[in-house]
């Protein structure tokens, strides 16, 4: 019988959330372009059945986890974003299951770097607009650019990676369109000085813009991670083919 309540319950969510989804793709097409994906009424609509949606979700989710299936993984905590957008934890969770373990599931390396900027836009993009002052957001996407696109210590791909992000900034550059990747030229400049950098094609440029952002917001032992963030980006800045990075 608990067994079959569960059951029930999970599908009413399914359904509640299906319904959602499509209310909000069809509204989405009138959002502007730098509001957060999730629409709080979507949200509102579900009521009490929000948290226990979450329950279930996370519930799966880790045994899809434990079970190694990656994929359907994506799916459910993509619904995690949208019920819960305000949970910083969410995101990193989600962010580190594209960038760490779907992307090394990919035969192509083109695939792989595919989902870890993936990895790398979800933080960025949707992470700190529903959620600004979290600094662990900062510091984990600090942490993407620092040792899984800086540096080929953890991952052999890492050097396609930077040539991607290389790319990618390149063009930002000539178009002037920091706001594509989320960077503020005030913010950059400020940057610069403090740390003596000026390459931003480096992918531990942005290691280090991001790890500073986030100081503001940090305190105690996070404000320390961010910290000793910036510091190892800043060694590899200098030599980013160095093999013996410092680790964690």
């Amino acid at each position: 019988m608990k067994r079959r309540n569960t059951i029930v319950i999970a599908v009413v969510i399914a359904l509640l959330l299906a319904c959602g989804i499509v209310g909000q793709v069809a509204l989405s097409r009138h959002r502007p372009g730098n509001a957060p994906a999730v629409g709080e009424s979507v949200i509102a609509t579900l009521g009490g059945f929000r948290s226990l949606a979450a329950e279930v979700i996370w519930f799966r989710a880790d045994r899809l986890q434990d079970e190694g299936r990656f994929g359907e993984l994506v799916q459910l905590t993509s619904m995690l974003t949208w019920l819960e957008p305000h949970d910083a934890e969410v995101w990193t969770y989600s962010a580190w299951n594209l960038a760490y373990n779907v992307s090394c599931r990919m035969p192509r390396v083109e695939d792989r770097w595919s989902w870890v900027h993936a990895g790398i836009r979800l933080l960025r993009d949707e992470g700190l607009k529903w959620n600004p002052t979290e600094a662990n957001i900062y510091r984990e996407l600090a942490f993407m650019f620092e040792l899984k696109v800086g540096t080929d210590k953890f991952d052999p791909d890492a050097r396609l990676y930077q040539e991607e992000w290389r790319r990618i900034v390149e063009d930002v550059q000539a178009r002037g369109a920091w706001d594509e990747i989320g960077m503020d030229p005030a913010k950059m400049a400020e940057v610069e000085a403090a740390y003596d950098i000026s390459d931003w094609t480096n992918a531990e440029a942005s290691a280090i813009y991001w790890a500073h952002l986030g100081i503001p917001h940090a305190s105690g032992h996070m404000k320390l991670l961010l910290q000793e963030t910036i510091r190892q980006a800043r060694i590899l800045y200098d030599d980013p083919n160095r093999k013996d990075a410092p680790a964690e």
